[in-house]
């Protein structure tokens, strides 16, 4: 017989015969081997174990078969295996808020194609059994908190076609071994620290597309052979240090090149001949030590973004440059560039469809070939040129103004939104004036490394054209809801999709356009690059899809009619034993329901630790592990049982948080990832307490270094990189973090430094989501709130005003900029550091005010931190400059200042204690944070 049919009859049955037969159901499966392999069944029993799932996103792991119970986040082959089981085809577990490692028993899926944990909170190292997988063509295990190296067995995958491990604390070198991956497309290895030298390996790959390894510390030269490479399109190498390596002559034959980024390479000797690649059109070599002349022949057509900034550059600018139809930026600015600016770049061109922005800044140009009066698309600055000040050209004021002032700031794009009239859904807009009443889908989506700098309407047009193709929709069933693109190097969006005539999508077309975008099945587009899927949120009328189940596991129902008719034998022996076994399942269900209640009181994301774990971990709270105080209560130095050192602040009765802003730093932090910020491990809140634990930060904060107290101080390299670090954790809160978030309480006490003198980030009790267009440098909405903070650090607009920004922390880091530079407290003497630092700067005498502790320093260096500082300090939030520029000057100053590699003997020490206590490998628990204190955090920084 059947098995569906008759589980309708029997489901609308009550009989106590009925529901056994119900329950017999279930065992065909069983008895027709038409069941998940045990192996892998136990592989995700496994898997399941190791991790923290505080929403219970997995609980239906805990019940029935993978294959045929609609297990969360498993996908199964369609048919059985010619061995009577059904394989695990994919595991889908993006940001289902997990926590925890990944247990090395997923290397026993050995059918796996698709594995997908992105923006978790993944700890431990990358288990190097998913080496054994041969059939995997996605690893995606970006977006969480792995440690470790990355293993060499991950080259056995010859089928791989995309590895993702960006952003995460990956550290080692890059394994020789992945030159064997010989279908592997896409290397994303960006935001980690990973050391060493490209592997000259990596030169063979012949279907290599996209090698995105910015934000890393690679050292070395750049290798010519990576010339060779017959299908790349993009290559990204910002932010790491090959000092003194030249860009090899060889670099212009890329065959296929799109997209070359080496900023902030520490490069040297001159720019090759990029003539040759036809479709280069996105070159970015600035904030090098490049010099020489720029090269006169012409460059491609399709060329968008010459960035040449902060370089050593002579000559003048090629008569070529006036030829690129396509260009969008020209940034020369910073260099040592003479002659006439050639107004043809931008005469006799239609500009209808697009913008330029020729940024000449700080050169030496002293006349113009043409009329430097430029069309409305147009934007040139010339701040810092002879030009400015000749008395042959004829400006009046308010071309002076823009032309040779200050940088203007360009708004973010956005549609206007619709008019709110009635609808049960969402009123989207469509077209312009157009707006309909639609339940649509929401993405979040960033472009990874596109091949140009401004997002126009007109490309704009041209990527809804290319998703609509890929996805088979019509173009006005795609609308960009929003775009943050602040720094212009990865173009967030937020898109919805719109039925076409129904209000809402079927269940069957949620399930095929997930799977488009969680499968990378796009078809490539080079101008566009690669993109991120940061969330595919199902709300609305598709929460019922929340779990991912109807979405995630489409082949449940096949199987079962698949293994549906079994003979009565079958029923008769096996009857007796399933219902025995539905008895223990019912018990233990019962047992797993009471435990659940306990479990939704937890905080998602972090570890709850008993009150009896931490004060075990402390020796009872004893006085000697006790180091530090401040207004929330004692900070204690614990050991937990795994050996991890950990600091575990403990609020005071009299002074603990709000269960507000309790809960809100536990919320923030479980979900926020950077090198710059700490981690929160854990909480505990029994007994009527409040403790959070963190990361132990063995050097203490910034502000205890300052002192005119300590023992030790820092060198202006060691502070300019302290500052460096600090400012990058905050540009990802602004702009990186989902959502953003402002700080709100940015000051030295709460930058702590770890064994190697590295800054983070702590304390987010007072912060707050930023508002949904605060980002970038256009204008800035607020969040009205009462106002919080700590004297000396707060913007002047948000006291008065109650709204913050964004800009409310740009002003904090400004202060904190200035206690860096000259040692002092914000308060002193009756006065305000920024009014002495701004008189002196004014005066020229900001030297005067520098730390004498320092050390010797370059006077240029201090003066150009004094004016980032201050330009910080503006009592205006708009004339601020927002966090990623803040980054781009700091990256400047510390270019030629090399962070120190010798450290103290007590610093030494604190290392080598620090790493020695700690387990081997690391654990969820290895990886946390300090908190802010009024005074001294940990001794090490303290007066003896």
């Amino acid at each position: 017989m059947a098995c569906l049919p008759f589980l309708g009859i029997l489901m609308s049955s009550r009989t106590r015969g009925s529901l056994f037969l119900v329950t017999f159901c279930c065992l065909l499966l069983h008895v027709t081997g038409s069941r998940t392999d045990p192996l892998e069944v136990n592989a995700l029993q496994e898997i399941k174990r190791s991790l923290i799932d505080p929403m219970r996103n997995l609980s239906n792991w805990e019940k029935g078969d993978p294959c045929t119970s609609n297990w969360t986040g498993i996908i199964c082959f369609r048919r059985s295996h010619e061995d009577g089981h059904f394989h695990v085809q994919e595991l889908q577990l993006m940001r289902l808020n997990l926590s925890g490692e990944l247990a090395p028993e997923v290397g026993q899926l050995l059918y796996l194609e698709i594995l997908d944990v992105m923006w978790n909170n993944l700890t431990g190292r990358i288990p190097f059994e998913i080496g054994r997988i041969s059939s995997l063509k996605l690893l995606l295990l970006n977006g969480n908190k792995f440690t470790g190296s990355l293993p060499p067995e991950l080259g056995n995958l010859q089928k791989l076609n995309r590895l993702q491990v960006d952003e995460n604390n990956i550290t080692g070198s890059v394994p020789s071994s992945f030159g064997n991956l010989r279908s592997i497309k896409h290397l994303h290895f960006n935001n980690n620290t990973i050391s060493g030298e490209i592997p000259v390996e990596l030169s063979t790959l012949p279907r290599l597309a996209h090698l995105i390894l910015d934000n890393n510390n690679l050292t070395g030269t750049l290798l010519p052979e990576l010339a060779r490479l017959p299908n790349l399109t993009i290559l990204q190498l910002d932010n790491n240090n090959f000092e003194g390596s030249e860009i090899p002559e060889a670099y212009g034959n890329f065959p296929r090149l799109v997209k070359l980024s080496l900023r902030n390479c520490r490069l040297q000797g001159s720019i090759p001949d990029f003539s040759r690649i036809k479709n280069l059109s996105y070159l970015d070599l600035s904030w090098n030590n490049l010099t020489g002349t720029l090269p006169e022949s012409k460059l491609s057509d399709n060329m968008t973004t010459i960035e040449l900034s902060h370089n050593h550059l002579t000559g003048s600018i090629p008569q070529s440059f006036s030829e690129l139809g396509s260009l969008q930026l020209l940034s020369l600015e910073n260099n040592n560039l003479s002659g006439s600016v050639p107004t043809e770049i931008w005469q006799n061109k239609s500009f209808e469809n697009s913008k330029l922005q020729v940024d000449l800044r700080n050169n030496n140009f002293s006349d113009a070939t043409g009329n430097l009066i430029t069309p409305d698309n147009v934007t040139l600055y010339l701040r810092g040129n002879p030009i400015c000040k000749s008395p042959s050209i004829p400006f009046d004021k308010q071309f002076l103004k823009n032309v040779c002032g200050k940088k203007k700031q360009t708004p973010i794009n956005s549609n206007t939104p619709c008019s709110n009239m009635s609808c049960p859904f969402e009123n989207v807009q469509v077209s312009p004036g157009i707006c309909l009443c639609k339940a649509p889908l929401s993405i979040d989506y960033r472009l990874k490394s596109p091949s140009f700098f401004f997002f126009t309407p007109h490309i704009e047009n041209q990527f809804i054209e290319y998703i609509t193709t890929s996805l088979k929709l019509e173009t006005h069933q795609v609308t960009i809801d929003r775009l943050i693109d602040d720094n212009r190097l990865r173009p967030r969006l937020y898109l919805k999709l719109v039925p076409k005539e129904e209000i809402k999508f079927s269940k069957t077309e949620v399930i095929r356009i997930r799977n488009w975008f969680t499968s990378w099945s796009f078809s490539g587009n080079d101008f566009f690059g690669p993109y991120e899927l940061l969330d595919f949120p199902l709300q609305g009328p598709y929460a019922d899809l929340i779990t991912k189940k109807s979405v995630i596991s489409t082949a449940g129902w096949v199987m079962i009619v698949a293994g549906s008719t079994v003979t009565a034998t079958v029923i008769s022996v096996t009857a007796t034993l399933l219902f025995i076994k539905k008895r223990h399942e019912k018990s233990h269900t019962l047992t797993k329901k009471r435990f659940s209640r306990t479990i939704s009181r937890e905080i998602e994301g972090v570890k709850k630790f008993s009150f009896v774990e931490l004060s075990d971990a402390t020796n009872g709270f004893d006085r000697s592990t006790l180091i530090g105080k401040g207004s929330y209560g004692k900070v204690y130095k614990g050991i937990l049982q795994n050996k991890t050192e950990v600091a575990i602040k403990r609020g005071e009765e009299t002074s603990m948080q709000s269960e507000k802003e309790f809960l809100n730093e536990i919320d923030l932090l479980s979900r926020l990832h950077h090198r710059n910020l700490v981690s929160l491990i854990g909480y505990s809140s029994e007994n009527g307490e409040q403790m959070l634990v963190y990361e132990y930060m063995p050097n203490g904060n910034v502000r205890d270094w300052l002192s005119a107290n300590a023992m030790e101080t820092l060198s202006f390299s060691r502070r300019s990189h302290v500052a460096l670090g600090s400012a990058k954790g905050i540009l990802y809160l602004h702009n990186e973090a989902n959502p953003p978030v402002i700080h709100r309480d940015i000051k030295t006490s709460n930058i702590l430094l770890d064994c190697k003198l590295r800054a983070k980030v702590a304390d987010f009790g007072l912060s707050r989501l930023a508002p949904a267009f605060g980002d970038g440098d256009g204008e800035h909405a607020h969040v009205s709130t009462v106002v919080r903070g700590t004297p000396g650090y707060l913007d002047p607009e948000y006291f008065m005003t109650q709204k913050l920004t964004v800009k409310s922390d740009v002003y904090s880091f400004g202060v904190v900029l200035l206690e860096l530079l000259t040692g002092m407290h914000p308060f002193f003497e009756g006065t305000h550091i920024i009014r002495e630092v701004r008189m002196a700067n004014e005066c020229g005498t900001v030297v005067s005010v520098v730390d004498s502790r320092m050390g010797q320093c370059s006077p240029n260096k201090v003066k150009k931190l004094a004016e980032l500082a201050l330009w910080c300090c503006e009592d205006r939030p708009e004339t601020r400059p927002s966090m990623s520029k803040v980054v781009k000057e700091l990256e400047g100053i510390c270019q030629s200042v090399r962070e120190p590699d010798m450290f103290s003997e007590k610093t030494k020490l604190l290392c080598t204690k620090t790493s020695s206590s700690s387990s081997p490998v690391p654990s969820p628990l290895s990886l946390l944070p300090g908190s802010d204190l009024d005074s001294g955090f940990f001794h090490p920084v303290k007066p003896r």
